[in-house]
């Protein structure tokens, strides 16, 4: 089928929730996509930054393969050595941690909120309000459209979940006046992606974590999009030199499979007891098989280094770019998310790029979010760089 056939196809008969873009892709190879016309693309965003290693990664392909003909399901009441080897490399990462596997980001924060009110009514005197923040995105389930941030997302799904309340993201003074003797917790983005790659003050994260310690609450980092190498660390907090209660991920885990992790101080996953959570589809042993593999390519391949390196390259050649266009307010960062804050939206540019074959990616309405391949090389860099330039003088500018 040719793109215009598979385009045509979906639309008749798929709801429409995405606004996909007039493209149908048919493979891929390292950071490159091909779409069912044979016309190639650069990927700046690798599926909302799941395809961290780039597409058809040797390692992650021959780990599905290799899972797939052996065991593609057995029940979580049973055990496999997949789930066994994933769950133990994250735990060791995480340290003093015990797992919980999913199949979504928004099903590992699923869980950690449900943990977290689990042990504020086991151990915590009754607790149970989770504060959120401003601009934050933690998923499309009705919990975690909750205690998301944003009021889009809110729109027809009233009336919402009692027990959240969201304060301004980066604000310390925020946090205490909102502290009530029912909040048990609070859960944040180390860096706010959806937000628009909102990266807070450097002692952000470090002065939570003394604030929860001081008032014996419950401290969870969503890593969904900032974990797994993203920021050119493991864990994106691991920047910081602080240590969450609970963090989740998903996306890049799985190097293009669904799943999702939540990891918890196990002195605190202990008020999970048989029967209290679960997932049919949770620990699945493709999936896991794919997730080892993705793990052992940031540990063995440099893969954390090129992140930190090629990512500092690119953020300081687009704010280089940035001192001459007047398009551009702010470019911000870490690793390899990015963004460029523009004075008006960012949909002329990401429009511009996919025509000149390259995909990016419009979040928060005005930012231009970069998400590529955490083994991007430096020349590959450099050709997307120029097409995004190119795009800005190129785009018109919307009224």
């Amino acid at each position: 089928m040719n793109n215009a056939e598979i385009i045509e196809l979906t639309h008749q008969h798929m709801v429409d929730v995405y606004g996909c873009s007039p493209l149908a892709f048919a493979r891929g190879h390292g950071a490159y996509l091909y779409d069912a016309d044979g016309n190639r693309y650069l990927d700046f965003f690798c599926g909302l930054a799941v395809t961290s290693l780039g597409h058809g990664n040797p390692r992650v392909v021959r780990a599905i393969k290799e899972q797939a003909e052996k065991l593609t399901h057995v029940s979580n009441v049973f055990h496999s050595e997949p789930t066994a080897r994933l769950v133990e490399r994250l735990a060791n990462h995480f340290g003093d941690g015990k797992v919980f596997l999913g199949n979504s980001g928004a099903e590992a924060n699923e869980a950690a909120l449900k943990l977290a009110r689990r042990w504020g009514s086991s151990v915590g005197g009754g607790r149970f309000e989770i504060l959120t923040t401003l601009g934050s995105f933690h998923g499309r389930t009705l919990a975690t459209v909750t205690a998301t941030g944003q009021e889009r997302y809110h729109q027809g799904f009233q009336p919402l979940m009692p027990g959240f309340r969201t304060v301004p993201f980066d604000d310390l003074a925020a946090l205490d006046r909102a502290l009530h003797d029912e909040t048990v917790g609070v859960m944040v983005e180390p860096i706010q992606g959806e937000g628009g790659v909102v990266v807070p003050h450097a002692d952000y994260l470090k002065h939570m974590r003394d604030w929860c310690d001081r008032n014996k609450l419950l401290l969870i980092l969503d890593e969904v999009q900032t974990g797994m190498g993203r920021t050119g660390k493991f864990f994106a907090f691991e920047h910081t030199g602080i240590k969450p209660d609970i963090v989740t991920l998903a996306k890049a885990l799985g190097g293009g499979l669904p799943i999702g992790a939540m990891i918890a101080r196990e002195e605190i996953a202990s008020s999970f007891t048989p029967g209290s959570h679960g997932s049919t589809f949770g620990g699945n042993p493709v999936a896991c098989a794919a997730a080892v593999a993705v793990i052992d390519a940031l540990e063995q391949d440099g893969v954390l280094e090129n992140a930190t390196s090629v990512g500092a390259y690119m953020l300081e050649r687009l704010t280089q770019f940035a001192r001459s266009c007047d398009r551009i307010v702010e470019v911000r960062g870490l690793g390899m998310i990015i963004g460029a804050v523009l004075k008006h939206d960012a949909r002329p540019i990401v429009d511009e790029c996919i025509k000149n074959r390259l995909l990016v990616n419009g979040t928060a309405g005005n930012v231009l979010r970069l998400l590529p391949p955490l083994n991007l090389t430096r020349e590959e860099a450099d050709a997307g760089l120029a097409i995004i330039e190119n795009a800005f003088k190129n785009a018109p500018i919307p009224k």
